[in-house]
């Protein structure tokens, strides 16, 4: 993880962090950290995932396509810095848990807020039933 992205981070959800619950909280600073390593610690091989995003639905059924395929090599790809998480919370249903998440972002023409929304199951400490609503890339100061 960066220096940059540990101070954001740091600052960013002061006092937040103990409303998520641990697998969903490690979840986002994996992500956040596009740190692949890490969601593969968090994800269970077979995942059952699937994603609304503006524009696309997206279904997988492994960790490595929801990582590389996905996540990282679409939604937050290299053209895209995380600086941060804003927002960090969630909590538990009956028979699931859900975080919610907001990312700073920058992207070669402006800094941007990507906030998600996810439910999950887990099985043996890990995601294996995941469903993400994203609101897409929301620009925050044109360059």
């Amino acid at each position: 993880m960066s220096q940059q992205l540990r101070s954001a981070t740091e600052a960013g959800i002061d006092g937040l962090a103990g409303t998520a619950q641990p697998v969903g909280e490690e979840f986002v600073r994996a992500l956040a950290g596009k740190d692949g390593a890490a969601l593969r610690a968090v994800l269970a091989d077979p995942i059952d995932f699937a994603a609304l995003t503006p524009g696309r639905h997206w279904t997988a059924s492994s960790s490595d396509e929801v990582i590389v395929e996905i996540m990282l090599g679409r939604w937050f790809d290299a053209r895209s810095e995380i600086l941060g998480i804003e927002a960090l919370g969630g909590g538990v249903l009956p028979g699931r848990e859900h975080v919610s998440y907001r990312l700073r972002v920058r992207r070669s023409d402006g800094d941007y807020l990507v906030e998600q929304q996810a439910y999950y199951n887990t099985d043996g400490g890990r995601i294996s039933w995941l469903r993400v609503l994203c609101s897409g890339y929301n620009k925050t100061n044109p360059r």
